[in-house]
């Protein structure tokens, strides 16, 4: 079972059919964004894709390629955020305080890229709004220090280590870098205006690559552009300002996200996304096992065993 990564998990799933051992892929390749030509491989090594985001079965299927929609595991991984009268709580920030979340990513390069842009325009909305507070989510693979060094002179912004859902929940407009993120903070119900910024010949490379309308998952899934997006060129502290400033003095904008944002959560699957993707899982196992008995398979499997019959466990919860 390959999880994401393809990189890795595409050379794996190669080793793994020359040695007669089905292949699933749990979050396939993002093949409808870039790189297209990899459905051949994955048309050739794997024996199911299991698909987290709605529109992909669709082109699976297309390509020939053996796919299940289980939906996507955001579902249950935010089942236990805090609610946004809790969040508030645990940030000390009062019920009524007019906050700005911040949601800089997860990789260093993403942070020096986009911190700083984030920084100035958090400074042109503090001008305008002098009350506003500034909470930032601290990713678990960014070092404190480099996101002080990146504030620096900036309006007073709290960090908060391992907080991003509490950052989402208590904000009342979030500034994310595009990723997972932007669908969590969908999911949690915050307006948001989403930032991307890369290198010069990443830039470049993205306009020639890259096949898709839009870069957050949120207007993916749903088809149009419900989050305003700024990349390449337009990810600019000025654009960034005017459009949290935007959001911040209308709250029919901010409304008419959320309302796409519970059309979202209903595009992404019901909860039980881990148990449906095993039973997927299982019965491909069962099958290829079924299989191997029938052809007079003596095998030994993965962990050196003989092969025998798989007792029948307890149904999956």
């Amino acid at each position: 079972m390959l999880i994401d990564f393809p990189e890795f998990n595409l050379r794996l799933a190669r080793a793994a059919r020359r040695a007669r051992v089905p292949v699933v892929y749990f979050i396939p390749p993002q093949i409808w964004a870039w790189r297209g030509g990899r459905v051949k491989t994955i048309r050739r090594f794997v024996s199911l894709v299991l698909a987290v985001l709605p529109f992909e079965p669709p082109l699976y299927r297309r390509a020939g390629v053996p796919v299940e929609f289980v939906g996507h595991p955001l579902v249950d991984a935010l089942a236990g955020a805090p609610s946004r009268a809790a969040a508030r709580r645990e940030l000390g920030l009062p019920d009524g305080a007019e906050v700005i979340g911040l949601l800089p990513g997860s990789r260093r390069e993403e942070i020096e890229r986009v911190l700083p842009v984030m920084r100035e325009a958090i400074a042109r909305v503090a001008a305008a709004r002098p009350v506003a507070r500034f909470v930032l989510g601290q990713a678990p693979t960014v070092e404190r220090s480099a996101l002080e060094r990146h504030l620096a002179g900036a309006p007073p912004v709290a960090i908060l280590p391992h907080g991003a859902h509490a950052v989402m929940r208590a904000a009342d407009v979030a500034l994310v870098t595009s990723g997972t993120a932007t669908l969590e903070t969908a999911l949690l119900g915050t307006p948001m205006v989403v930032c991307y910024r890369l290198s010069r010949l990443s830039g470049v490379l993205a306009r020639l690559l890259i096949r898709v309308p839009w870069i957050s998952l949120t207007n993916l899934v749903l088809g149009r552009e419900v989050v305003p997006e700024l990349h390449l060129a337009a990810a600019t502290p000025e654009r960034l300002a005017e459009e949290t400033l935007r959001l911040l003095g209308d709250p029919a904008a901010r409304e008419a996200q959320r309302r796409a944002f519970l059309e979202l959560a209903g595009q992404l699957g019901e909860p039980g996304v881990g148990p449906r993707a095993a039973r997927l899982v299982l019965a491909e196992a069962g099958a290829a096992m079924k299989s191997a008995w029938e052809e007079g398979s003596h095998a030994a499997p993965v962990s050196g065993h003989p092969r025998t019959p798989a007792a029948p466990g307890p149904p999956l919860q």
